[in-house]
């Protein structure tokens, strides 16, 4: 029985298998293997699994797929596939890779890393509500009492309206606090709310920015805060934004499939 080698890191809690596929030996049809290396009762258990590759003009690539298999840009996965790429002597402290969005630039300091995101088009409106795409798509709903609130029923709700049929969206739920923002997230491609959701807090920090939010953006999500930083554009747009935040290996192994 093949056993195929792993590391797990995790983002403020969003969790992700990290492999080594420098020699491009996965299969990318296998989705069953996805689904069940992302299960936390039969798998290992993650928010997602990432493939490590050599790109020809970047430092690396990276492949991502959703516990359901789809692929999407991820960036707390982002974040911690450098760490993983870093920790393989792969880049330097400064590193630019491949995601399935197009190429982005990074930076480790300390436990930190840094993602440069791709400029986004201003937010639109939503039923009262915004949408916005940080390489994902999101939509984000300004909320009272978010520790209380029923992020799984509203969030699936929303996530699967006629508005964002047929791919769906993911949908974060907003509460300012003191200067910063509470963000809580469910998930497109999870189907559950996540700890924490990079291009979700993104999102969240962008809409805030276009309603005179100033930059940088703390954010404090269930698995812990996050830093956004962003240029506003005369179109109502944004370049220059950054996702900043810890990103740290939790174990390695091994699991037969």
């Amino acid at each position: 029985m093949p056993v195929v080698n792993f590391h797990k890191y995790q983002g403020t809690g969003n969790d992700f298998i990290m492999i080594d596929d420098r020699h491009e030996s996965f299969d990318e049809s296998r989705l069953d293997l996805i689904q069940h290396w992302c299960d936390r009762k039969f798998g290992i258990g993650a928010d997602g699994v990432i493939f490590i590759r050599e790109h020809s003009e970047w430092d690396f690539s990276m492949l991502f797929f959703n516990p359901d298999g789809s692929q999407s840009l991820c960036g707390n996965g982002s974040r911690c596939a450098v760490k993983f790429a870093y920790s393989l002597g792969m880049v330097p402290m400064k590193c630019t890779f491949q995601a399935v969005d197009g190429a982005h630039e990074a930076q480790i300091f300390n436990n930190t890393v840094r993602v440069k995101m791709r400029d986004v088009g201003p937010p639109v409106d939503a039923d009262g509500d915004y949408f916005i795409n940080t390489g994902s798509p999101h939509h984000v709903k300004m909320v009272r009492e978010l520790s209380g609130f029923d992020v799984v029923s509203e969030g699936r709700m929303i996530r699967h309206s006629d508005r964002y049929q047929p791919g769906g969206t993911n949908v974060n739920f907003v509460e300012p606090d003191n200067g910063e923002l509470m963000v809580r997230t469910f998930e497109r491609g999870v189907e559950a709310e996540t700890l924490s959701c990079g291009t979700g807090v993104t999102a969240v920090a962008l809409v805030m920015g276009a309603r005179d939010f100033q930059s940088p953006v703390k954010i404090r999500t269930m698995g812990g805060d996050l830093r956004v930083t962003f240029s506003r554009r005369e179109d109502g747009g944004f370049e220059e934004i950054y996702l900043e935040g810890p990103a740290e290996k939790v174990f390695e192994g091994t699991i037969a499939y």
